[in-house]
């Protein structure tokens, strides 16, 4: 493609670029894997740049294209049957890694409490923990997270509502949010 492509395409992707990689970080829940998703998404986008000149939105559209790569690749993965570690297993820091002020008794409270969330959020199917991360967490409105999924906004505010009554009693049963 020419130069001129490649400055229409940054234009187009390049203000979208970090609520696309939080995604990616989201879907996926490791760096390295949220690095080949990103990467993957803007190979395939910059391979559809006359359709991506013609959206309105391309953020949205940017949104879905990285969701259907995320179901595409644990559809293969999946397939293959390979499972050489247990979820859990290996160390990550979630949302652990998001503390950090000048008064460490809040801090550690903090922690402790991002921890135990970070952990209830794991007791979820992907599916209420994907749409409590993108709304919650993200900020997606629901038709984006509509089309996102691809399932009707009442169906998303349903899962939302049961992900969110589902955390709660994870929380409560752990005494964390009593």
């Amino acid at each position: 493609m020419s130069a001129a492509s490649n400055i229409a395409f940054e234009k187009l992707v390049r203000p979208h670029f970090d609520r696309l990689y939080r995604l990616a970080w989201r879907l996926t829940g490791q760096k390295a894997e949220a690095e080949d998703l990103f990467q993957e998404l803007l190979i395939k986008a910059y391979g559809k740049l006359d359709d991506l000149v013609k959206i309105d939105e391309p953020g949205s559209w940017l949104s879905r294209i990285m969701y259907n790569l995320f179901i595409d690749e644990r559809r293969r993965f999946a397939r293959r049957r390979m499972h050489t570690v247990e979820e859990g297993e290996m160390a990550g820091d979630g949302l652990a890694g998001l503390a950090g002020t000048d008064n460490p008794a809040r801090d550690l409270d903090r922690l402790e409490r991002m921890k135990s969330l970070d952990s209830a959020l794991s007791k979820l199917s992907d599916e209420h923990r994907l749409i409590v991360m993108l709304h919650d967490t993200e900020g997606y409105k629901l038709t984006e997270i509509q089309e996102l999924m691809d399932i009707p906004v009442g169906t998303v505010k349903s899962r939302l509502h049961r992900a969110r009554a589902r955390l709660r009693e994870i929380l409560t049963e752990s005494g964390t949010f009593s």
